[in-house]
């Protein structure tokens, strides 16, 4: 079955093209909650930018299951988070967190992929 996406595809204005794919929660983008967690990893081919999006709210059994996130467009991203643009251009291994209704991210020095 086919996802409802929060945003039709009319919806999507061309705010941060050209960075490639990352991957998403569905808390992004099915219930359409704010990125609240985001990660650059190493991509893992040439159509990805290394970006993960989450919303902070997922659990590790949440995350497990591949049904709850999926392959988007970093432009989609931005369209329903638009805070996130001015940090998409940080290098691989940056990591950026905001806590639940705070309007700027901030760096995160002590976390890796591995712990999630």
């Amino acid at each position: 079955m086919a996802k409802k996406l929060k945003l039709r595809s009319d919806e999507i204005r061309p705010v941060a093209t050209g960075i490639g794919a990352c991957l998403a929660s569905d808390m992004i983008t099915v219930r359409g909650k704010p990125v609240g967690f985001m990660y650059r990893e190493e991509p893992d081919n040439e159509m990805d930018s290394g970006w993960r999006f989450t919303s902070g709210l997922e659990d590790q059994d949440y995350m497990d299951d591949e049904a709850n996130h999926g392959i988007y467009d970093v432009n989609t991203i931005a369209n329903y988070d638009p805070s996130i643009i001015p940090l998409l251009e940080s290098p691989i291994g940056s990591v950026f967190e905001r806590t639940p209704g705070a309007a700027r991210f901030r760096q995160v020095d002590d976390w890796s992929p591995e712990e999630d």
